[in-house]
């Protein structure tokens, strides 16, 4: 059971909790409320298909095309090598307006000041990138809603580090426009919050809102390929509905990638990194529910080990038998305040997307797409009474 200690202060928080919970075959079932009548039976187990709020229709979905999976025709590396392959055609008869840095060292903020600049000749060859990663972006857009599963799917945001920049703005538009001509009637937005946060924010919808009653916020964690990210998110305002104004208070952020850690190592910097944000948090008066929602690649199991798609996870073997991230950050970290830790996880592009639900009481069904190190993906159902509140 998760959070299930019963050490000391702990119980204060755990028992009550637990009498309000009934064991399912490894989950936590929660019970009903009058005020938040949606909320009924969401399942508390890690890697949910039923949330407070929505449905996990589908993540982490690994179609196939002849060539291999279809999401590698649309992430960071692929739209690198859109415009690689335009600057080595320009050399064969001129000057690289970009220049001679590589491609792959061209930071977002240098290519949207290419995309914005005087040289026309630069611009330009951004926007055959743009048009170009584009055009495959739709292609992978239009396998996905073939798919049973995004059937009638009316909107799909875009999150992931690509979508921070006016260039993936307007790969984003484009997209639509591809789409739309070609007689597909969906709506491609970019994610409303940074992409940084929304990969935090998203876990306050990993559990019904009555287990948070008494605090302010939660702490959260972002494990990527490259970096690890820990916040601690505010719930905002206690009459404004699906959380619509949570935010991220205090966050940090560790480029893993440069370090090269262990699986052990990275475990040890992310509990100094969650045990710092909550000094800060107490310094500052802030009372913190003791709650991590961790956000990371793969298919995750209902007792917090991932079934496959954690392979570029620093350190590797994050998907073996005997390791289990919840169960070694609650190890690790044993108490928030006076309360035994409660630790929730979910699929990296679920939580990114879960952080939309304020914006998609207007649809029913609606997705999300995360362009980075690879194609994240999830969709989701709106449950019945979210849009009345």
């Amino acid at each position: 059971m998760p959070g299930s200690g019963t050490s000391g202060a702990g119980l204060r928080f755990v028992w009550p909790l637990v009498q309000a919970l009934t064991p399912q075959k490894g989950t936590l079932m929660a019970k009903s409320s009058s005020k938040h009548g949606d909320e009924v039976n969401a399942l508390l187990a890690h890697g949910a298909t039923v949330l407070p709020l929505v449905t996990v229709d589908d993540y982490n979905n690994e179609l196939r095309d002849k060539n291999g999976f279809i999401g590698d025709n649309a992430n960071k590396k692929t739209f690198q090598q859109k415009l690689d392959d335009w600057r080595k055609r320009i050399r064969k008869v001129g000057d690289d307006p970009i220049g001679k840095t590589a491609t792959t060292k061209l930071s977002k903020k240098k290519i949207d000041a290419l995309l914005k600049g005087d040289d026309m000749e630069a611009a330009a060859l951004v926007m055959g990138a743009v048009e170009d990663f584009a055009q495959d972006f739709a292609d992978v857009i239009g396998k996905f809603l073939k798919d049973k599963r995004w059937v009638k799917t009316e909107r799909i945001v875009v999150g992931g580090g690509f979508r921070h920049s006016r260039f993936g703005e307007l790969t984003i538009a484009r997209t639509m426009v591809i789409l739309k001509a070609a007689g597909i009637d969906v709506e491609i937005v970019p994610i409303v919050h940074h992409p940084d946060e929304a990969g935090l924010i998203g876990s306050v919808h990993l559990m019904p809102r009555w287990m948070f009653k008494g605090h302010e916020a939660i702490l959260a964690v972002d494990i990527g390929g490259t970096n690890v990210r820990a916040g601690v998110v505010k719930f905002g305002k206690d009459d404004v509905p699906n959380f619509a104004d949570a935010s991220v208070w205090e966050s940090t952020i560790w480029r893993h990638a440069d370090d090269e850690p262990s699986r052990t190592a990275t475990i040890e910097r992310l509990t100094a990194m969650l045990q710092e944000l909550i000094g800060k948090a107490e310094k500052a008066s802030l009372k913190p529910a003791p709650i991590i929602g961790i956000a990371c690649p793969g298919i995750i199991k209902a007792d917090g080990s991932i079934e496959r798609g954690g392979q570029n996870l620093p350190g590797g073997n994050w998907e073996s038998d005997s390791f289990n991230l919840p169960a070694a950050l609650m190890k690790a970290i044993p108490e928030i305040g006076d309360d035994s830790t409660f630790v929730m996880m979910h699929n990296d592009a679920v939580v990114q997307g879960l952080s939309q639900i304020p914006f998609m009481t207007d649809v029913s069904r609606w997705a999300v797409l995360t362009i980075g190190t690879g194609l994240g993906n999830a969709h989701f159902t709106n449950r019945e009474g979210m849009k009345a509140r």
